[in-house]
Order: structure tokens, then C-alpha cells, then sequence
């Protein structure tokens, strides 16, 4: 009996692949995104708690601007370094998982160029967002500014795997 329900549950998921799969592949995109997710939460905790918490002074370049209750030096080497390994992760599982793509180095050229624009971006924000936020929620400002790194990430990332880089 639970072989036929397993079973029914498969059919109903390819067939609503078959039937949706725009949609079922940005659903997909959106799960299994969830691996680099985890990547980016636990290399920012274990970043910022290991390797760089003893990196707290100012750190301002560019358009980059981490204080002191922003995590400093450290902060902005925790958000960065959390940020290429989940592009990392990232890479292979949407090129091999969600997209099923092979392509030459011009779409990885074009994936590089991606994962710089929405880095720098994800690593501009934290110490906007902590600032606003750090009043209100203290310590969790930083979880909740790496919340909005991943949606902005979204919206650049999928956009271009979807119509440049893993186009089949």
C-alpha cells in the first residue's frame, strides 16, 4: 500500500513537471538553492565565531563599510567568504541538479560575471542592514541581513542561469 502511494506521489510530480516546467524548474532552482544556503549560514557562523572574530576594527573601502558593530574586518571577511563557497556550492548543484546544463567557458565566463555582480552586492548590504536593524534585534541582525543577501541573490541568479548561462 505505501509502495503505491509513493509511487502516486511520483506521478504527480512528473506530471506536473511535464505540465509546468517553467515553473517546477524555479521551484526546484528555489529548493535545492537551499544546499548553498546552508553552505553560506554555517561558513558565516563558523567564520565569524572561528576565523575572523578576532579581526573587529573598521573596516571602509570603497563602497564597502563595516564598523565596529557591523563585525569590522572580520564581518566583511565572514560575508565574503560565506558568499564564495555557497556560489561554489551553488554552481554544481543548479548546473548539474536544477538546470542539467553543459556548456563552454563563454556561459561560465557569463556565471563569473554574475556571481561578482550579486557578491558585491551581498557583501554592500550586511552592514547597512545590521545597522538598521542591530536596535531592534541585536545579535540576530547579521542572520537576518544574510536572509536578504539570498533573496537578492535569487533575484540576479536565477534570471541569468535561466536565459544566459544554462539555457539549453
Amino acid at each position: 500500500m505505501a509502495e503505491k502511494k509513493h509511487n502516486a506521489l511520483v506521478q504527480a510530480v512528473m506530471d506536473f513537471k511535464n505540465n509546468h516546467p517553467d515553473l517546477y524548474e524555479f521551484i526546484m532552482f528555489n529548493l535545492l538553492s537551499n544546499i548553498a544556503t546552508i553552505t553560506n549560514f554555517v561558513v558565516l557562523w563558523l567564520s565569524t565565531l572561528l576565523l575572523f572574530k578576532n579581526l573587529v576594527k573598521p573596516f571602509d573601502w570603497w563602497i564597502f563599510h563595516y564598523g565596529i558593530n557591523q563585525g569590522g574586518l572580520g564581518g566583511f571577511f565572514a560575508f565574503l567568504l560565506a558568499y564564495v563557497c555557497a556560489q561554489i556550492v551553488n554552481y554544481f548543484v543548479q548546473k548539474n541538479l536544477v538546470f542539467g546544463a553543459s556548456f563552454g567557458m563563454d556561459r561560465l565566463f557569463w556565471y563569473i560575471v554574475t556571481v561578482v555582480v550579486a557578491g558585491i552586492v551581498s557583501v554592500w548590504m550586511p552592514p547597512y542592514i545590521i545597522a538598521w536593524l542591530n536596535p531592534y534585534v541585536g545579535g540576530l541582525a547579521a542572520t537576518i541581513a544574510n536572509v536578504a543577501n539570498i533573496v537578492a541573490q535569487v533575484v540576479i541568479n536565477y534570471p541569468m542561469m535561466k536565459f544566459v548561462i544554462m539555457r539549453k
